[in-house]
């Protein structure tokens, strides 16, 4: 008997092909704008996690720079330096180095300086970082080339050599017209991307002994970078913040954990993908409300055949599945159809936003989907519960006089 249902709910949406596709075609927006958001936020994350990933055991110590007392180059009081020239002394970063042992704290030094590739090249400018040699390969990769660049060796970072067609052997004077040297590629690093520590993908990285002798630098390091491998970041920062910043009217430090701020942004993307995800869901409720109104329609156009169906012993439950099928039916093409074109639409806004389609096939994006899916078909049975309810119950003598 279910199968007579089945076929009169198929033969009233081909009756009313064009209705019951106007309301398929509002299912489809609806889950291709919750789906495509979701696969579009998820893909921004996996974006962010894979860029950021290297640098999520980390916690990196800065100068306050938000007044109140601070160090001037080479440490002490400085009250009167600008926060410009406020670095940290070597001896808070033997402080540093002592709390977060056995972990590895890395002194870093920072300039910009003039430099030119090549015979006739033009000046350009770009970031040195001076590090200690030792602690390099725990900070970076190296996709080509060795660490042991000695004090005439220079790293590039993966884009600045691309950039510039730098390769391992390249040379590259230092200063205007080569006034601080020349330095010989020793090594490519490894893209980074994004991250909290120092940006090395359009930078040179030197020893800290060539950077203090041409710099005229001695402990006053613009930033330490601890890289966490026993315990927790969170610990460690609390720990270096006891140890530095004792008196909170005169903090010497800036503290911040990786990982903390990693979770931060990761929040914000998920609250930013369920703000859109909602905002497509209003247009799901809207086509909701326009399948409610068609199985009205529906019910209102078949009185008398539903008269005539109870009349002849059809039960209450056969005359609700009819419609209960009908809602099914444009439920599930309309979210099927709006899955697949989610999935186009997720590939089109992938490589228009983020330059990249490779985090679109993810169990993430593929949860999207479903979600989509899912959440249309219910939708479509929601809104035709009411109106198959009404349907069956209906009053067959009723029915039948109905004109």
């Amino acid at each position: 008997m279910s199968n007579i249902f089945w076929e009169i709910s198929k033969r009233n949406i081909r009756i009313h092909m064009l209705r019951s596709t106007l309301a398929m075609l509002g299912i489809v927006i609806g889950v291709v704008a919750i789906a495509s958001m979701g696969i579009l936020g998820n893909s921004m994350v996996s974006m962010v996690s894979e860029s950021l990933s290297s640098v999520g055991d980390s916690v990196i110590v800065t100068p306050n720079t938000g007044g109140g007392g601070g160090m001037g180059p080479g440490g002490g009081g400085g009250g009167g330096s600008s926060s410009t020239n406020l670095k940290i002394s070597d001896q808070n970063y033997q402080q540093i180095k002592r709390v977060v042992a056995p972990n590895v704290a890395i002194p870093v030094y920072q300039a910009s300086d003039h430099m030119k590739i090549g015979v006739g090249s033009d000046d350009i400018v770009a970031p040195i970082y001076g590090l200690p040699t030792d602690d390099v390969p725990d900070l970076m990769k190296l996709q080509d080339g060795d660490y042991n660049n000695g004090n005439s060796g220079v790293l590039v970072g993966s884009t600045f050599a691309k950039d510039h067609n730098l390769k391992v052997g390249s040379r590259i004077s230092i200063g205007t017209d080569g006034s601080k040297g020349t330095l010989r590629v020793t090594g490519i690093i490894e893209e980074r991307g994004m991250s909290f520590d120092i940006s090395t993908d359009n930078a040179l990285v030197v020893t800290r002994d060539w950077f203090e002798n041409t710099y005229n630098r001695n402990g006053d390091y613009d930033e330490v970078v601890v890289k966490v491998k026993d315990g927790d970041t969170a610990t460690v920062k609390t720990n270096i913040e006891k140890q530095l910043n004792k008196h909170k009217d005169n903090k010497i430090v800036s503290v911040t954990d990786s990982k903390a701020t990693l979770a931060s942004i990761y929040q914000t993307f998920g609250t930013v993908t369920t703000f859109v995800s909602a905002i497509g869901a209003i247009s799901m409720l809207v086509a909701g409300v326009s399948i409610f109104n068609i199985m009205m329609m529906s019910v209102n156009e078949r009185i008398k055949e539903i008269g005539i169906m109870r009349s002849i012993g059809t039960r209450k439950r056969g005359v609700m599945s009819m419609f209960i099928y009908e809602a099914a039916i444009i439920g599930v093409i309309g979210s099927i159809i709006g899955g697949v074109l989610s999935i186009l639409a997720g590939y089109a806004i992938s490589a228009l936003m983020l330059g990249s389609t490779k985090y679109l096939l993810t169990v993430s994006n593929a949860l999207s989907v479903v979600e989509g899916v899912g959440f249309g078909i219910i939708i479509c049975l929601a809104c035709g519960m009411y109106p198959a309810w009404q349907a069956a119950n209906l009053n067959p003598i009723d029915a039948l006089r109905h004109e």
